[in-house]
């Protein structure tokens, strides 16, 4: 039985997995956007959340202990000063996993995993470009009907 089994260990040692772990975070930190393996990224998901949220209070204790799990300097930096003003509204799920498909090799199930705030297709703030305008079939009908001068119908005197 695996009760109280969260951790999914992604057939690695402890020690492995956490520097895996933090070179992912660190690349989705500074990269805002990395490609890696289902069951990786949401382990990856687990790990960095709360960092992130915890990247909100810019204090010394903070950054001491994201340092102590990235072990980057670089991306503590980005965190702190980039990535935290534009979560700060955000009460928690800073990260989207998008579904790519199986990978050619071993068929292992791939993964898009970026930060929330940093896609430009999703933010609420910018519009997406419209595609041209198009005509539908019924269209000239309607366009020719519209164009041929009204007859006008001689009022009785």
């Amino acid at each position: 039985m695996r009760h109280n089994k969260k951790i999914n260990h992604l057939g690695r040692k402890s020690a492995h997995r956490k520097s895996m772990l933090a070179n992912m975070a660190t690349s989705l930190i500074m990269e805002k956007r990395i490609i890696t393996t289902t069951a990786k990224a949401k382990a990856l998901r687990i790990f960095v959340e709360p960092l992130i949220t915890r990247s909100k209070d810019d204090s010394t204790t903070s950054r001491r202990v994201v340092f102590a799990q990235l072990r980057n300097k670089y991306a503590v930096t980005e965190l702190f000063r980039e990535i935290s003003q534009k979560i700060a509204d955000r009460p928690g799920g800073y990260t989207r996993i998008i579904k790519l498909g199986l990978r050619a090799g071993d068929s292992a199930d791939m993964c898009m995993m970026e930060l929330v705030d940093y896609n430009d297709i999703y933010t609420n703030g910018k519009k997406a470009v419209k595609a041209a305008k198009t005509t539908r079939r019924g269209g000239r009908k309607k366009a020719a009907a519209e164009t041929a001068p009204a007859t006008e119908t001689p009022a009785a005197e």
